[in-house]
């Protein structure tokens, strides 16, 4: 599992380097790409560039004073999709939710009748 960070730098590489191949990219375009909440300078970026490739996640083919020239790794894509996977089953409700609503609203109904019952014939 990724820190925040780290997920979010995978996912503007994803948005940088599709299809998988390597491509060019500068560190202040990654950096100015976080969110204000997230952001890293320049050696925080590089140390996160290096965990996600000893993490088997991106290549990284050079570095030169900023400018990188990296793919992302299938495993790195197959992380991100999994990730979005979770997210989506995991906004469906829940069917038990739905059977102790109406649990709740039939005992409600039935108390209110059983009231209205007793006081007429009571």
């Amino acid at each position: 599992m990724l820190d925040m960070k780290s997920n979010l730098v995978l996912k503007i590489l994803q948005r940088e380097c599709p299809n998988g191949s390597y491509h060019i990219v500068e560190s202040k375009d990654i950096i100015s790409a976080l969110p204000n909440k997230y952001r890293v300078d320049a050696d925080g970026l590089d140390n996160i560039l290096t965990y996600l490739e000893r993490q088997e996640l991106i290549s990284i083919k050079y570095d030169d004073d900023g400018v990188y020239c990296l793919c992302l790794l299938p495993y790195g894509s197959e992380l991100l999709e999994n990730e979005r996977q979770q997210k989506r089953e995991g906004k469906k409700p829940s069917p038990l939710w739905i059977f102790i609503l109406i649990g709740f609203l039939s005992s409600l109904v039935g108390s209110f009748i059983g009231a209205i019952l007793a006081s007429t014939l009571g």
